[in-house]
């Protein structure tokens, strides 16, 4: 009903959070929300959308996977923290996928107690937001499914396992025609774990449809990518993000029919040459580590500052949706490979060699005009620290100017990524 205000608080209640907490967490997180994404020029109209989803994140979002369990129309809620986790899988086995909390600081003291504090900021955040209570994503899972992508998780990892139920996936980090059959094989043991965590069986048309399913999303998410290349661009950075960010949280068909209707408006929009900046505005393409609700600092430096940013390379980007699952296989077995072999794809730093994701950073460049690549990484992230050399040299032949920062969650350094970004924005 129209205007109905819910109480939460018992939902909140019964999932053992710390409700004073979380108040200062949803209050923090709204006043950030109301200041970065509020205040833009121009928006699309259709992003109301996104200011609903995000003032529903923690609250109308839990109830309804929640009643959805109760009423036995999902099976479980299956929480990650990667890419690596295929959706697809979990939606075929009755359940739903939601990535968890990950992109603030909460309890660095609690934290400290049991990782070292040079961890990285997204480790340190999940862990922080179980000990602090604050996220119902995680009090609602009923099983995080993690995976070995880089070694401060898989020690993470191993405290995290004494505070919720856990599966570990093994990732491999070469491509060799040896490790994509070990892939296939660790993807198959992950959908028997799914199995048996919602009692319900994958089937060839469960799977099919979890597919398409997820595939059409990913289609939605492609098409607003590509309207980002006109100028003025239709749609900021900002809110680019957030639309991926929302892809691992909210409900798929609702959400692709969301980010359907925003790239219409969009298109309309670059047919009438209006935009979220102004035609000329310096374009900057972003590429790094993933941001994770509610990290958006540097976007919101970089379009706050003058610029815009017209694409993410990064797990919070392109790499969620740029390639699709083959929509052909016959049985279980072959659909589940064809899973695997696509997810495979995701050009992450953890690979070795790893040019290929150079090649998409420099493509994406190209295809969407960027002025220049701003590459960040997460503090003690050193996969990311150490791909940045290699960056830069693929940057400088492509004849793209550069910059790479190390940020972390907190708005500490605001001022100095400020001065930075604004000298960068002004030499391209």
């Amino acid at each position: 009903m129209a205007g109905e205000t819910v109480d939460y608080y018992p939902m909140w209640k019964s999932l053992d959070m710390d409700t004073e907490a979380h108040d200062g967490l949803l209050g923090a997180v709204g006043q950030m929300y109301g200041d970065m994404f509020l205040t833009q020029h121009n928006r699309p109209k259709s992003t109301s959308y996104l200011d609903n989803f995000a003032t529903n994140l923690h609250s109308g979002r839990i109830k309804e996977m929640l009643d959805a369990k109760e009423q036995g129309r999902i099976k479980k809620i299956i929480g990650s923290f990667c890419l690596y986790v295929p959706e697809e899988i979990v939606a075929a086995a009755g359940g739903v996928e939601v990535g968890l909390c990950a992109g603030a600081d909460w309890a660095p003291e609690e934290v400290e107690k049991h990782l070292p504090r040079n961890t990285c900021p997204l480790i340190k955040g999940f862990t922080g937001f179980k000990l602090g209570r604050v996220c119902p994503y995680i009090e609602s899972a009923d099983l995080v499914v993690g995976e070995n992508t880089r070694d401060g998780k898989k020690k993470g990892y191993e405290f995290f396992a004494t505070q919720k139920p856990m599966y570990i996936m093994d990732v491999p980090h070469v491509r060799t025609d040896e490790t994509k059959q070990m892939w296939r094989n660790e993807v198959h043991r992950l959908a028997e774990r799914i199995e048996q965590e919602t009692g319900q069986k994958i089937t060839a048309d469960s799977l099919r449809r979890a597919i398409k399913e997820t595939n059409d999303k990913r289609r939605a998410l492609q098409r607003l990518g590509r309207v980002r290349a006109a100028d003025p661009t239709p749609i900021s950075g900002l809110d680019s993000l957030l639309i991926t960010q929302a892809a691992f949280m909210d409900d798929t068909p609702r959400l692709t029919a969301a980010i359907n209707a925003i790239a219409d408006e969009c298109e309309q929009r670059v047919a009438k040459g209006e935009g979220v900046a102004p035609k000329g505005a310096k374009r900057v393409l972003y590429t790094g580590t993933p941001m994770a609700v509610p990290n958006w600092k540097l976007f919101n430096i970089i379009e706050k500052a003058g610029g815009v940013v017209v694409g993410e390379e990064c797990c919070t980007g392109s790499r969620y949706y740029k390639d699709l699952v083959d929509e052909g296989g016959e049985t279980v077995d072959e659909m589940i490979d064809n899973v695997a072999d696509r997810y495979l794809n995701i050009h992450c730093a953890i690979f070795t060699p790893n040019q290929d994701r150079e090649q998409d950073v420099i493509g994406m460049a190209h295809d969407l005009h960027a002025d220049g690549i701003i590459d960040c990484s997460l503090s003690f992230c050193t996969i990311y620290e150490m791909e940045a050399f290699g960056m830069e040299a693929a940057a400088e032949k492509a004849g793209f100017p550069f910059m790479h920062v190390t940020t972390n969650y907190s708005t500490e350094d605001a001022g100095q990524l400020k001065t930075r970004i604004e000298a960068f924005l002004e030499m391209i």
